[in-house]
């Protein structure tokens, strides 16, 4: 199996870039990880700090001039993603990027079809993509286990630290940006575009930034209403992560979509379908992951898709039309 030559593009401490750099670094089986390169200046000290300091630094234009570079993954500041990812779009290289990807919709869409253009996969960092039960749901779904679905019901909270919602305070739509992509992501694979939006993030102010630090948004559909709700100000939000999937067969809910453990994460949920559901008793079947880590996955079909190996599911077009609902829902035209 070759290994694809990949590179990194970007340190930013506030999202995914260092488990995204170990991920790469650690498969070394698939990997062979070039180095990386840091542009922005507001994060060019983590370049002497672990994970990177021990690997090979080069500059953007240095490894846009290398000939045998298959993929680049893109992990800088989100207002910068879209610029660096053209570069290596135009040059006809795979592009791994941070989630959501932009704030300009256009300049990403613009982005997304020089890759599709060019025949070149586009992946994005959307770790419940690979959630062991998130797919287990969608391969039940797919059976017509669940019947039609009327509406999904999706969290993802937490209590973020004074610094993170400063950094927030940056994106249109603060938490529904940053963590609601997630959501978003969940819904409109589940059931596409809505016939309304209706965004109602707003700015708590429980600690004194204007950022908006709570964020929800109801996705209207022909026969249901779904929403999807985070917030960086909740305790032990993390717990309450979850996914509620109701068809008229059955219903999933997964709660919490993970939760750490000593070597990994476990996800936990249930299925129900009319025949468990009597006398309102629960006789739901229990599910439990196996422990897995959130991003390997993430990765290795990164890398699966540079190789040919299939087909994404999650095409170009998707991903530009997932990018507008997004938008949508934080609030933008």
């Amino acid at each position: 199996m070759k290994k694809i030559r990949i590179a990194q593009v970007g340190t930013n401490g506030m999202t995914h870039s260092s488990t995204t750099f170990i991920s790469i670094r650690k498969q070394n089986e698939i990997f062979d990880l070039v180095g990386i390169a840091e542009p922005i200046e507001e994060w060019k000290h983590n370049l002497t700090q672990s994970p990177y300091k021990d690997a090979p630094q080069y500059t953007v234009e240095q490894l846009l001039q290398m000939d045998d570079l298959d993929a680049v993954a893109i992990e800088t500041n989100e207002e910068y993603l879209t610029e660096y990812a053209q570069m290596f779009a135009d040059k006809g290289i795979a592009v791994h990027i941070e989630k959501p990807g932009s704030y300009d919709h256009e300049a990403y869409a613009k982005m997304v079809r020089t890759l599709k253009d060019k025949n070149l996969p586009f992946h994005l960092g959307y770790m419940y993509r690979f959630n062991p039960l998130v797919q287990r749901a969608y391969e039940k779904i797919a059976a017509g286990e669940l019947g039609e679905i009327i509406s999904v019901e999706a969290q993802m909270n937490c209590r973020t630290d004074t610094e993170l919602l400063r950094w927030l305070s940056r994106h249109p739509g603060g938490m529904m940006y940053y963590l609601g992509c997630h959501l978003v992501d969940l819904v409109f694979r589940l059931q596409g575009l809505p016939e309304q939006v209706i965004p109602m993030n707003m700015d708590t102010r429980c600690d004194d930034i204007d950022v908006k630090d709570f964020g929800f948004a109801l996705l209207q559909y022909q026969k249901g209403v779904s929403f999807v709700k985070t917030s960086g100000i909740e305790i032990n939000g993390f717990a309450r992560r979850q996914l509620v999937i109701a068809g008229t067969k059955g219903t999933i809910e997964i709660k919490p979509l993970e939760m750490a453990t000593e070597n990994g994460r476990k996800s936990y949920g249930c299925y129900t379908t009319a025949d468990m559901a009597k006398n309102w008793l629960d006789h739901s079947e229990k599910w439990e992951s196996e422990e897995y880590d959130r991003l390997d996955a993430m990765m290795a079909d990164f890398a699966a898709l540079v190789r040919g190996d299939y087909e994404n599911p999650y095409d170009h077009e998707y991903e530009i039309a997932l990018h507008g609902l997004l938008m949508q829902c934080c609030g933008e035209k």
